[in-house]
């Protein structure tokens, strides 16, 4: 299930909060370094070049195993290098085994990645030892707070754009589920949108972990956002690295249509953001995704609004027709994405969903700004 290797440090490359990269030169592997050879493209070989002893790239979280430093000697994972996985084509640093960070006080009695070797102990914002306990155990709604839904963790920038561009200065808060990575350090996304002040905060839900607050469930993590943080608009996604398997519901993505119900349920106001894509190899994913249709039109039950946007000729017109099915069970509200273009271009980091640049599929980030626009049309309806 997993592969280990042993590797040593060559130099540190990239670091965001939380998260370094490093290169790093394997030893062989298991069985004489028999490996697969397959690498994730980037990183100059996967982890089966076993006695080649090729650098590779591999990533370390440091609030769990500290800084690796050059020369240090580093315990790998490498099952996803191996693989040959995009977002998640790393050997991820397990421990520095000579070098073992202090050991720090658990900060609370709540533990995400449970009952794993990576298991770790957080102060959960609805955790009974946390100062805002009694603040979420009282709150039952989250105010009429527009709630943005997505399939994709490439959709939180450019909603950003869309809302910022609308309403300049809204208080964004990412609410993080645990349907792709489970780290939120893992997200380089979420760091630039930080340093740009264009998201306030981030909370991450479930088994994900590393967020300004965390929180148990989808749920509490939409109170905490507007309760603690003070959000006027949250986004729900998944982390990177969305899971598919080609099938109608083995997707990570449904949980977008229980994000719906969860923040109906807390009397939010559900935006549901369209998967949309004209360059995608996938027939089930050119036009409105399967993935939309099925987490909005099936697994969603509360209504949400529908942003759909207004894109030029043929294709903007396919994108009406097949959102159009929604309109029975959701309020499908056009969109204009005048302006919305030059705001995604304005963005302080690169725009990339499934290997894909904003100019190799538009409407994609168009569609996800479009959502933006429009939750943040409903702001000024929120109390303060």
């Amino acid at each position: 299930m997993i592969r280990w290797r042993e590797g040593r440090v060559l130099g540190t490359g990239r670091e965001w909060p939380g998260a370094v990269e490093l290169e790093v030169r394997l030893a062989p592997g298991p069985a004489d370094g028999a490996g697969d050879g397959r690498g994730d493209g980037s990183g100059g070989g996967g982890a089966g070049t076993g006695g080649t002893a090729a650098p590779c790239r591999a990533l370390a979280y440091t609030g769990l195993v500290g800084r690796p430093e050059e020369g240090d000697r580093v315990l790998l994972n490498t099952t996803a290098l191996d693989l040959g996985l995009g977002t998640g084509g790393y050997a991820m640093v397990v421990a520095l085994p000579d070098r073992l960070p202090p050991d720090a006080p658990a900060p609370g009695h709540l533990v995400k990645a449970r009952y794993t070797p990576v298991q770790t102990a957080v102060l959960g914002a609805d955790g009974q030892d946390a100062p805002t306990h009694g603040l979420l155990r009282g709150a039952e709604s989250v105010e009429g707070m527009p709630v943005v839904t997505a399939d994709l963790h490439s959709a939180l920038p450019a909603v950003l754009a869309g809302a910022h561009l609308e309403r300049p200065g809204l208080r964004a808060v990412y609410v993080m589920l645990d349907g792709g990575a489970l780290p939120a350090a893992f997200s380089r996304t979420v760091a630039g949108l930080r340093e740009a002040g264009l998201l306030a905060a981030s909370v991450t839900t479930g088994q994900a972990f590393g967020g300004d607050l965390e929180a148990v469930t989808v749920h509490s993590g939409l109170l905490a956002a507007r309760h603690v943080l003070g959000a006027d608009l949250a986004v729900v996604a998944q982390g990177p690295g969305n899971l598919g398997t080609g099938t109608p519901w083995g997707f990570s993505g449904v949980a977008a249509g229980e994000a719906v119900n969860a923040a109906s349920v807390l009397g939010g106001r559900p935006v549901a953001a369209l998967r949309v894509s004209e360059a995608d190899t996938r027939e089930r994913h050119r036009g409105v995704s399967h993935h939309s249709l099925t987490a909005y039109g099936k697994v969603a039950v509360a209504r949400a609004d529908v942003p759909v946007p207004v894109l030029p000729g043929a294709f903007g017109e396919r994108v009406a027709a097949e959102a159009a099915p929604l309109g029975g069970r959701h309020r499908l509200v056009e969109v204009p994405v005048d302006g919305l273009e030059e705001a995604l271009r304005g963005l302080p980091l690169r725009l990339s969903t499934m290997g894909r640049s904003l100019d190799e599929d538009r409407a994609c980030f168009l569609a996800s700004a479009a959502a933006g626009r429009h939750a943040a049309r409903l702001v000024g309806a929120l109390p303060r």
